[in-house]
């Protein structure tokens, strides 16, 4: 099912954690809803600030969003004034106290939401598309990704009919839980219409947190394990040697 499912949605609690971190009991529907109008706003309010994601934590009286960007500067502003203003508008929507923090991404080329903004960007200006995606994916292998594919989809080059073509280079192991795959579905509003952009972005394998759940487990049921290694081997020979000591006492 990694073929059709959402890589992301896949992985939650594997190798990647939620975007939305908080507990409620009868208001949940109200504080989704909340929070897809604060991410709606900042996408809308800074489209060239380089959103990779936006990360919301709530406690009693509190909203924290934090804002993963490669390009800080953009929301912070001249002295901290912009980030100011956002976080008025935020608390506007909320009714809340707002705290903003800024994350800044080291390597943009490896997050997918960035990669296919960058691209939707392109076709908007009326690049040669192949000549965008092609780009794109030598800028994410060059900064280490292990692979990377785009498809996009719609009247590619103003054609008659619409068709997807997919573009893919390393590798993208979809069903394989521990590795890392960021994805992102963004959208070009050319003058033929919409084009739609799908980016697979595989940043590697992640064994960390597979391995502290593994040693916790066995750490809870020691002892049982320690008494079914002898039944393991209790098949062949071993096993009658355990039942001839029994015999014995």
């Amino acid at each position: 099912m990694g073929q059709k499912t959402s890589p992301i949605a896949n992985r939650l609690g594997i190798v990647r954690g939620w975007d939305s971190n908080w507990y409620a009991g009868k208001d949940a529907s109200q504080k989704l809803i909340e929070d897809e109008k604060i991410r709606t706003y900042l996408k809308a309010r800074i489209n060239k600030g380089g959103i990779s994601k936006i990360t919301i934590e709530r406690t009693l009286n509190r909203v924290t969003v934090t804002i993963h960007t490669s390009r800080p500067g953009i929301i912070i502003g001249r002295g901290g004034n912009e980030v100011d203003r956002i976080k008025e508008e935020i608390k506007a929507i909320t009714g809340r106290d707002v705290q903003i923090n800024i994350s800044e991404i080291r390597r943009p080329e490896l997050e997918a939401a960035i990669v296919g903004e960058t691209i939707a960007k392109q076709l908007e200006a009326r690049i040669n598309y192949r000549r965008a995606v092609k780009m794109a994916i030598a800028s994410a292998m060059r900064m280490g990704a292990e692979g990377i594919k785009v498809r996009v989809s719609g009247r590619i080059g103003g054609a008659e009919i619409a068709r997807s073509e997919e573009y893919k280079q390393g590798r993208v192991p979809l069903h394989t839980w521990r590795a890392d795959i960021d994805y992102a579905l963004c959208e070009a509003l050319t003058v033929y219409g919409k084009l739609g952009i799908k980016v697979w972005v595989c940043r590697g394998e992640v064994y960390g947190k597979r391995d502290l759940s593994l040693a916790a487990a066995a750490n809870n049921e020691g002892g049982r394990e320690e008494r079914r290694q002898p039944r393991r081997g209790g098949a062949g020979a071993g096993g009658g040697r355990g039942r001839g000591e029994r015999k014995q006492n």
